[in-house]
């Protein structure tokens, strides 16, 4: 009877796993091997984990949000008359693929943008402080990471100072990545002098939070935005490159760009739907439309998000038009290589079509599960002409992805299917040969602490070692 009954309920979860709408055919399959091999666990674990719940009151939340901030179209309309295609030539050859970041989170192309790329993490948060420093109106600042070590404290510090000038600071940090924060005597001194605080989805009741929505939903974005004129993009979170909770792993290794422009205003809306749904009696629209400046000559940019209520397939979209636009060289690095098959592909093509394809990766990460998923891809990748390293001088963190050394991507979203379907990301998309260039130095000078994986070492590791590789990859669509 207790067989019998337990059979049954395996065959209603498969049922509803085959009726989830927007899932990869291969986290069906996944699922489903999980259901039905592993008693009970299964479809605890598929209950627990196997589907994107934000929760209602969430979901509610977020919709409010929305509807009291100005849409996409409307956007558009202000930043009309500095030109955001009118500078920008619909015939050139990457236009289409603003068309794809627009279609993704609404966000149009602006022109007259301006970017210096950080040198290394110190520099990026000297740069931030000394930015709030200056600070005349408001700092926005959210966070994925913040920890009350020597640069999370200096931030910190820097909000603090800015609050007691009458500055309005607004500082997010995501529940579960920031706890250590947030139960720090320092979160609470924010607090005191005046620093607007809130937690992005707050976990709560771990128990309660099950039941409601999943608890490994989380809010990954890394935005500062201040005064409406200068805003940070790229792979850092508000901790010291040692980040002693994975101190064996470090330095990490990350890339950020500081910009300012019509782009600015873009990150701003970005934060601004994050902050209400979290503080819905904090209105932040009069910011979000304020006039906008001519900011004169400049690059044409977009900011490109996506999350758990958008489809999983828009973040795969983006990263593998990029690499169909490439003609003579495509670069990539992400700490986490998980990809879905469209993504394999899209590298598999661009090298077989005769572009130079290099994907540089962590040689020790710290997720032992996506590090072996990630090999498990190697043989196929070197098989198709891409060049595979693997860097050794720390956690390369950096996300980011450049394209004949005209286009880039620069932000938060990693390769994996986590960023795809349960993350919220930004990136943002950049068509300029100066800011691109920079960018492409920094990555080849990660080769330098690189080792070049070749066919024959691939081909060398243990069967041992394959079956763990490929095993784990079975189920990346579950990491």
């Amino acid at each position: 009877m207790i067989i019998a009954l337990h059979s049954l309920f395996q065959v209603l979860f498969v049922i509803r796993v085959l009726l989830r709408p927007n899932r990869e055919p291969t986290s069906r399959l996944a699922w489903m091997v999980v259901i039905l091999l592993v008693p009970v666990l299964g479809m605890v674990s598929y209950l627990l984990l196997g589907e994107i719940r934000l929760g209602r009151r969430r979901l509610a939340q977020r919709q409010a949000a929305k509807e009291r901030l100005p849409g996409p179209d409307e956007m558009a309309t202000q930043t009309a008359s500095i030109g955001p295609v009118a500078a920008f030539d619909r015939q050139n050859r990457y236009a289409e693929l603003f068309r794809v970041g627009q279609s993704i989170s609404g966000f149009a192309p602006v022109g007259g943008n301006t970017a210096r790329l950080m040198a290394d993490a110190e520099d990026t948060i000297a740069s931030m402080v000394a930015d709030i420093d200056a600070a005349r109106d408001h700092v926005h600042l959210l966070v994925y990471i913040w920890l009350p070590d020597g640069d999370g404290t200096r931030v910190a510090e820097a909000l603090i100072r800015a609050a007691q000038r009458g500055v309005t600071c607004r500082a997010m940090a995501d529940d579960l990545g920031s706890r250590t924060m947030i139960a720090h005597p320092l979160w609470s001194q924010m607090q005191d002098a005046g620093v607007r605080m809130a937690r992005a989805l707050p976990v709560g009741n771990v128990l309660l939070r099950a039941l409601i929505g999943r608890i490994d939903l989380r809010n990954h974005r890394k935005i500062v935005v201040i005064d409406n004129a200068v805003t940070y993009c790229g792979s850092q979170n508000c901790a010291d490159p040692a980040f002693l909770p994975k101190a064996k792993y470090a330095p990490w290794v990350d890339v950020v760009m500081r910009l300012t422009g019509p782009v600015v205003r873009q990150n701003q809306l970005l934060f601004a739907g994050d902050w209400m749904a979290e503080v819905p009696e904090d209105d932040l629209r009069t910011l979000v439309t304020a006039p906008i400046s001519s900011p004169g000559a400049g690059f044409v940019a977009q900011v490109i998000a996506q999350g758990p209520t958008d489809e999983p397939s828009a973040a795969p979209e983006m990263f593998a038009s990029l690499m169909y636009a490439a003609q003579r060289e495509l670069l990539v690095t992400t700490p986490y290589y998980v990809p879905v098959g469209s993504l394999q592909s899209a590298l598999r093509a661009a090298a077989h079509r005769g572009v130079d394809v290099t994907l540089i990766l962590p040689a020790r990460n710290d997720d032992f599960a996506v590090a072996a998923a990630s090999r498990s891809y190697y043989a196929d990748l070197i098989g198709a002409g891409v060049k595979l390293y693997e860097y050794r001088l720390g956690l390369l963190h950096a996300k980011s992805m450049t394209i004949d050394g005209e286009v880039a991507l620069i932000g938060s979203a990693n390769m994996d299917c986590r960023s795809f379907a349960l993350n919220f990301e930004n990136n943002i998309l950049l068509h300029d040969a100066e800011v691109t260039l920079a960018l492409r130095a920094r990555q080849l000078s990660y080769l330098e602490g690189s080792t070049r994986i070749s066919a024959e070492q691939v081909a060398g590791w243990s069967w041992r070692r394959q079956l763990w590789n490929n095993a784990l990859a079975i189920v990346g669509p579950l990491l």
